[in-house]
């Protein structure tokens, strides 16, 4: 009789249980049981309310701020290592602290690489994540990484808007791969933000290295925070002639008065995955499910079948 490969176990973390389930649901199997224990100091601790000796498990996590995020994560690893599971998988749909991947100026951490160290340390064994802030961050790993690409979800959304004189855009010199990439892909010009800082989070300038005269412009990146660069490319876009501009991306984090700008903004549209809990009932955000890509990976990773079309743009 041939040898079954059990199915895995499958279990998320407190901010991601609602794309945990829907992750799940695409894989076909339940989520599992899992309890937290909460002291009154904030102090918290999980508990696997199922056996998971000898088991592949999956633990889908994003790790964005506040730390707690990353806490649970790390948390879950030590306690499936010692439960005795055989492999265990982070499934983190955003890669937290990634911004911080080298020393920009003096006496700074490289937090990308701590949080690398500390989640393999953990007991992670595999990662599986999406548009990482940085391709390099990888190399942070000595654990194989599956760095999936949301352009597999971008891209059948862009085509099926089917606007003429496409341009992509992107809003800074560091996206410009990624620019250039779907632009191979939708055969479309390219343009670039050029932009300096004051401050994390404050732009003091901005200019545009292209012509976007008489095009519908797609920003791509692969977060948004403030949406201050977006909001202010957009706006510069428009004033130098565009039809329209719309933005793709992947992890919309939205911070501060994040929603207000981008409502008051000169975008037609920012679609972002669900890769973090974001309030979905708002007029000029669209939000496309990335619950079938991970689904997918996932059982490729189980089955140990090849997984390279989701790295390709």
């Amino acid at each position: 009789m041939p040898y079954q490969v059990p199915e895995p176990k499958i279990f998320a973390c407190t901010q991601s249980t609602v794309l945990g389930k829907k992750i799940a649901a695409s894989y076909g199997a339940d989520l599992g049981k899992i309890h937290f224990s909460r002291y009154s100091d904030g102090e918290f601790q999980p508990s696997f309310e199922e056996s998971i000796r000898g088991a592949r498990i999956f633990i889908i996590g994003s790790t964005n701020p506040g730390p707690e995020n990353l806490m649970e994560m790390l948390l879950m690893l030590d306690a499936a290592k010692r439960a005795s599971a055989r492999h265990i998988t982070a499934v983190m749909p955003y890669f937290g602290w990634a911004r911080q991947d080298r020393k920009d100026k003096p006496r700074v951490p490289i937090a990308a690489k701590l949080v690398a160290k500390m989640l393999e340390t953990a007991g992670a064994t595999r990662i599986i994540t999406m548009d990482l802030h940085a391709d390099q961050i990888q190399g942070f790993f000595e654990k194989p990484v599956d760095h999936l690409f949301a352009s597999t979800l971008f891209l059948p959304y862009l085509k099926e808007l089917n606007l003429d004189n496409l341009c992509i855009a992107s809003p800074d010199m560091g996206g410009s791969k990624r620019a250039y990439a779907y632009s191979r892909a939708l055969e479309s010009d390219v343009v670039i933000c050029y932009k300096q800082r004051a401050k994390a989070n404050v732009i003091s300038h901005m200019e545009l290295i292209g012509e976007v005269k008489g095009k519908n412009v797609v920003l791509v990146d692969d977060m948004v925070d403030t949406a201050g660069t977006l909001t202010k490319a957009a706006d510069l876009m428009m004033e130098r002639g565009a039809i329209s501009v719309r933005a793709i991306t992947t992890h919309g984090l939205l911070s501060g008065n994040a929603y207000e700008k981008i409502e008051n903004s000169a975008l037609s549209e920012l679609i972002i995955t669900d890769s973090i809990p974001t309030e979905h009932n708002r007029k000029k955000i669209k939000v496309l499910g990335c619950s079938n890509l991970f689904a997918d990976v996932m059982h490729r990773v189980h089955h140990n079948t090849s997984i390279s079309s989701k790295f390709l743009m």
